[in-house]
């Protein structure tokens, strides 16, 4: 404690800003969770970017270890 105030602790600038979009983008999606990802699916399949899906199509050894 300073001068009778309780510090706030320390936040990282990048994660408040992450926040920020996050909850501007939900509100635009209505607060709708399935129409908040069907918009990312859509900014996403038209960003040009190239997308990795690790959703089980990654190779594995036999013993269950990566490969």
């Amino acid at each position: 404690m300073k001068d009778g105030r309780l510090e706030q602790p320390w936040q990282d600038p990048i994660v408040a800003e992450v926040r920020r979009i996050r909850e501007a983008l939900f509100a635009e999606a209505g607060y709708d969770i399935h129409e908040f990802f069907r918009r990312l699916s859509e900014k996403q399949a038209v960003s040009g970017h190239r997308v990795v899906n690790l959703g089980g199509s990654h190779t594995r050894g036999s013993s269950g270890e990566a490969a």
